[in-house]
């Protein structure tokens, strides 16, 4: 399943969403450390995995949060998505 947390405003779509079936696969959960943005929880779901989620009081800012990690040009991998299971964190922006 694949949960999406963010936002839409006038300029865009700013959502970042989580595989939660890669993301329970993973025991680490290293994005939580990885972000410098603090935004990442590991959380229990309703059927008992551990997956992350994006904190419920960060949601509306994630755009701010996150553009430190997203220049413009020449843009590395970002933290959490390196640090993950590959595509069990994209972004939409």
């Amino acid at each position: 399943m694949k949960a999406n947390y963010g936002y839409m405003d006038g300029s865009g779509e700013y959502y970042i969403t989580i595989d939660t079936d890669k993301c329970m696969e993973c025991s680490e959960h290293f994005c939580v450390k990885a972000c410098p943005a603090g935004l990442f929880r590991i959380i229990e779901d309703d059927y008992e995995d551990m997956v992350a989620e994006i904190i419920p009081n960060k949601r509306q800012a994630i755009k701010y949060d996150c553009a430190p990690c997203k220049p413009l040009e020449d843009r590395p991998e970002l933290p959490c998505m390196a640090a993950c299971t590959p595509q069990a964190i994209e972004h939409s922006w």
